[in-house]
């Protein structure tokens, strides 16, 4: 039985007296990574390698501060000059989404961009950064879900072994999830021409994931309405919002090709 254990040390070494952490390396590599797949699937929606490094200016600083707001406000702090110690954790990758998508909308309103063409093209390297930021959680030692006595999911990658237990590995269950979910989308992105389908079928299918996993997760976070964390209350209102798109752009294609055959 093959026993993973969290990382007794989190920093990956240390420059001119700065802790560097295996997190932030992950995160780091995460945004590379998915800036390279933008860059490539940018070319289906007409953007070129400039609209994405520019689009990328946009969205960073407000998926940042999404990111820490969004910790802030359901983990009620730390506040004051504490609320700026990003370095020291704090982040929440809904925080992130949502400070995102607010940058792409102020990126598209000044460069008269079509937001769906732009979001179509980014949910596909999102989901990438997000399997790979993932993987940060394992060397962060966070994001583990509920201990597991059945011997038969205490092996890696089911289960992590940590503080002496073991706890589901549903870190790692999000970044495999996610990466099936970044090719979907990119075979979806380059076989059919529908503005916004992109982004509800991300809507949908990480909403749903999410939700699960949730519930599987370990951590004692306040109920937000209706027996739901917050994170579960928001993934079940992404993917509902997600089903609503797809159904109206699919409808709004349909009538558009009717128009142009009258």
């Amino acid at each position: 039985m093959g026993q993973v254990s969290i990382l007794s040390s989190q920093v990956a070494f240390s420059l001119f007296g700065l802790e560097v952490h295996w997190y932030g390396i992950m995160i780091a590599l995460a945004i590379l990574f998915a800036v390279m797949l933008a860059c490539f699937m940018g070319k289906s929606r007409n953007l070129s390698k400039d609209d994405i490094f520019e689009l990328l200016i946009w969205i960073l600083p407000f998926a940042i501060i999404g990111a820490r707001l969004y910790f802030l406000i359901f983990n009620n702090g730390p506040w004051g000059i504490d609320s700026f110690k990003i370095w020291d954790g704090g982040i929440a990758v809904y925080g992130s989404i949502i400070g995102g998508a607010v940058g792409a909308l102020l990126y598209c309103l000044v460069r008269k961009k079509n937001f769906f063409d732009v979001a179509d093209v980014v949910v596909p390297s999102l989901a990438l950064g997000q399997a790979i930021g993932r993987i940060g959680c394992y060397f962060g030692g966070c994001c583990f879900g509920v201990t597991t006595t059945n011997e038969s999911l205490q092996v890696f990658p089911l289960s992590v072994f940590i503080n002496g237990e073991w706890h589901l590995a549903t870190f790692f269950y999000e970044s495999f999830f996610c990466l099936i979910i970044c090719v979907l989308l990119c075979v979806l992105l380059k076989k059919v021409n529908i503005k916004g389908l992109n982004f509800g079928v991300y809507l949908v299918l990480y909403g749903i994931l999410r939700a699960v996993l949730e519930g599987l997760r370990d951590e004692t976070a306040a109920l937000f309405a209706f027996g739901l964390k917050v994170s579960q209350f928001l993934s079940i209102i992404f993917a509902i919002c997600g089903a609503v798109l797809i159904i109206f752009q699919i409808i709004r294609h349909i009538k558009n090709n009717k128009v142009r055959r009258v």
